[in-house]
């Protein structure tokens, strides 16, 4: 009994792998087991396919058509939903067309894929491909027959045109030779021309005339002649020549006054009593006068300095935007006093990089600058504004490097931006470090200062 069970078993058993292996065998045939890639195509006209029709790629077998969506108006197209195999998935790009094919000459149709372009992106699942409508034999044979009827109709007129034309030819030829017969046969104007002795001798005493006309021609030449011969009896020619040496003796005249002139100015420009010219007299006057007003500028900037002047200068602002020291600027109380309004700008904020490596403004940078001055309000026109440059780098060089030229293009745009005075605009490069009293142990980017000074 044992036996039998086991034997029934064992038989049951080879049965069912037996069965799943004609399944795996089926589906792997079929390709229910394999992966794939689902695509749309759409098309006006399938011309006869059918769902289950056979897909292929570049003429391989490699899916076929799981869904056909009929369209909800005659303007709409057949979409199709195509399965194929994801061996052949690299083949299908975004630039492959899809066309309906036959099997053989008669055989049923398919949807053929032809392979796109290398340098094409591959197709994206469930994406639409493109598509190109088969060639229609009906539509075909019946635009061949309508351009037969229309060559028909054109070629047509055309004959009657040239039969039309050969007869007037004919006619033209036929005159023609009637013309002639008449003038062999005296007949006609013309053939008066050749025969009649009368006509002839009226031709001869025609020439005789025009003869008579060249002889009346000649006798004016010769008057003309004569008129030549007493004008040059006049002495023309003599009076002429008087008046060009009277030009040349005025040409001598100004010329003797141009040599005057040029000794006057060798005289004027010539070395003085030293030996020194005009001109290197000029350049030391203005090297002196340069000298002088830099040695003005040196005695204004030690008064400035002087312990009785020094508060009175600074609280009417005489000092040099363009020289600021960073070190004297964060001493100075009038730079740091916390009073004076401050706008902080990050260096992402307002800057970008150009192409060329050079820094510049951002558009978004220059509206948060315009924003940052209209919160300063109109004093920021009038009253003296420091551009403070930061940079954060590891290295000192580019930190001062970096800080100068952020300040320097914010200086720039806000005196061509509002039209600032240069005088009351200043910049200067404090690497990373604010001022004591600017709250800010740090910074990267630039801040906006607005001096405020107790008395004008």
């Amino acid at each position: 009994m044992s036996n039998r069970s086991l034997t029934t078993g064992l038989f049951v058993l080879g049965g069912m792998t037996l069965f799943t292996l004609v399944i795996f065998l089926i589906g792997g045939e079929h390709g229910a087991f394999a992966k794939h890639t689902d695509y749309y195509v759409e098309f006006a006209d399938i011309s006869g396919l059918m769902k289950g029709s056979k897909v292929r790629v570049g003429g391989l077998d490699a899916g076929q058509v799981l869904e056909i969506g009929l369209p909800d108006s005659p303007g709409r197209r057949f979409r199709l939903k195509l399965r194929v195999g994801e061996q052949v998935h690299g083949l299908v790009r975004s630039d492959s067309v899809v066309r309906i094919v036959p099997e053989g000459l008669v055989g049923e149709k398919l949807l053929l894929i032809y392979p796109g372009t290398a340098r094409a992106s591959e197709a994206k699942p469930g994406e639409t491909l493109q598509s190109k409508e088969a060639v229609d034999l009906m539509n075909l044979t019946d635009n061949g027959a309508s351009l037969l009827e229309y060559t028909s109709g054109t070629i047509k007129p055309f004959s009657e045109s040239v039969i039309r034309t050969m007869d007037v030819t004919a006619a033209a030829m036929k005159n023609a030779n009637d013309l002639l017969t008449s003038m062999k046969y005296e007949k006609g104007t013309v053939g008066l021309l050749l025969h009649d002795d009368k006509i002839a001798a009226d031709i001869r005493e025609s020439i005789a005339n025009i003869r008579d006309t060249t002889t009346s021609v000649a006798d004016a030449s010769k008057r003309a002649d004569a008129l030549v011969s007493d004008l040059q009896s006049r002495q023309l020619a003599e009076k002429a020549d008087r008046a060009m040496s009277s030009v040349q003796s005025a040409a001598g005249h100004v010329d003797v006054m141009s040599q005057k002139v040029e000794a006057s100015l060798a005289s004027a420009l010539g070395p003085d009593r030293q030996g020194v010219d005009a001109a290197s007299n000029i350049r030391q006057s203005l090297s002196n006068l340069d000298q002088a007003t830099g040695n003005m500028a040196a005695d204004t900037e030690a008064i400035k300095r002087q312990f009785f002047f020094r508060g009175y200068f600074k609280h009417r602002g005489y000092y040099s935007l363009a020289n600021l020291s960073p070190d004297d600027y964060r001493k100075d109380k009038l730079f740091s006093n916390s009073a004076n309004p401050r706008v902080w700008l990050d260096k992402e904020e307002i800057f970008e990089q150009r192409q060329d490596g050079t820094l510049a403004l951002s558009t978004a940078g220059k509206a948060k600058i315009d924003a940052s001055v209209a919160r300063l309000g109109d004093a920021a026109v009038s009253e003296t504004l420091i551009v403070e440059g930061y940079a954060a780098s590891s290295e000192p060089g580019v930190q001062l490097a970096e800080s100068r030229a952020r300040a320097i293009v914010v200086r720039q745009y806000l005196q061509t931006r509002f039209y600032l005075d240069p005088q009351n605009l200043g910049t200067v490069s404090l690497r990373v470090t604010p001022p004591p009293r600017a709250n800010k142990t740090s910074w990267d980017g630039v801040c906006i200062v607005m001096l405020r000074r107790t008395f004008k």
